[in-house]
């Protein structure tokens, strides 16, 4: 039998989501910066400067189903001028075939080998986690586990919660604190392994900043002091994943957020492209969560 419905995914506003992230900035790679970021008008006016793009999606290519105006000419131009590129994508509720489907349906001209999803990253992390058990779901509920060449039951639905062997936290669409409260219980009666395969905090939705499995698996360190293993941006395991890709030489991370996109990408040695108009600080005055932040990317770009 089915979970009852669940209430719908919690929001933050961006200060509160903002504050978050430097709260557990210890537990983010380092990075240093070079300087002020340069404002550009697009990315094709920088193009020449690169010999591979690593793209964000959500607030990059698209919001929710739809893409970003301009963002599938980009990808074509591209394409034509021979530059490679690939998208990083830290949604996890599927994987890159899911992924595909999404950006074909949205007309974003985006090849299944050009696709790295944090969701395949983590599962081929799963074996050195904690090999031969098994995983305790938490899923949006439509998830057939069949990508993960492990033995998977849905947490939510059903699932042993005193029984389970260890946790993957791949959506939080069903997740809220009274089951956060549940599994925090039972982590503090019986420490086990977390794997969290996406580490957003938050992404954007039309009724705000949604919290995402990243918020939920940091709060598990806090109070428990197991830390999970995170899977995704902004962990050097999935910039790798993504500049096996492309060729070797200059590569420019493309993204909407400044502690996994822009962090992320100058920690694994790339430069940054911080997309303005679509994504996390849309609508917002830039500078001062730069300030604040200390995080600056090579360049700032309303939408690509």
């Amino acid at each position: 039998m089915r979970s009852p419905e669940i209430a719908p995914v919690p929001t933050v506003p961006l200060a509160e989501a903002f504050s978050r992230y430097e709260a557990i900035r210890a537990r983010l790679p380092a990075a240093t910066f070079a300087g002020a970021p340069r404002p550009t008008t697009s990315l094709l006016e920088v193009a020449d400067r690169y010999d591979g793009f690593v793209f964000d999606s959500y607030g990059v290519l698209n919001v929710g189903e739809t893409a970003i105006p301009g963002a599938a000419d980009c990808l074509e131009a591209l394409r034509a001028r021979g530059t490679p590129f690939c998208v990083l994508t830290n949604a996890a509720s599927h994987g890159r075939d899911g992924a595909l489907d999404k950006y074909r349906r949205a007309g974003l001209p985006i090849r299944l080998a050009e696709i790295v999803s944090s969701r395949d990253v983590a599962v081929g992390q799963l074996a050195a986690v904690a090999e031969g058990v098994v995983w305790a779901a938490i899923s949006d509920g439509r998830d057939d586990f069949g990508d993960i060449g492990a033995p998977v039951v849905d947490l939510i639905d059903g699932g042993d919660w005193s029984g389970a062997e260890a946790f993957l936290f791949l959506s939080s669409a069903r997740w809220n604190a009274d089951l956060q409260e549940r599994l925090v219980a039972e982590l503090r009666a019986r420490p086990r392994p977390v794997v969290v395969a996406n580490p957003d905090l938050v992404a954007p939705r039309e009724a705000g900043l949604s919290l995402e499995p990243g918020w939920w698996g940091h709060d598990i360190q806090d109070r428990t002091g197991i830390r999970p293993r995170f899977s995704g941006k902004p962990y050097g395991d999935a910039f790798a994943a993504a500049a096996a890709r492309l060729p070797r030489g200059r590569l420019a991370m493309v993204g909407d957020t400044l502690h996994t996109d822009i962090l992320g990408g100058r920690a694994a040695g790339m430069d940054t492209i911080l997309v303005t108009d679509h994504g996390l600080f849309a609508g917002e005055r830039i500078e001062g969560w730069l300030t604040r932040s200390g995080i600056a990317p090579d360049w700032i770009v309303p939408g690509i």
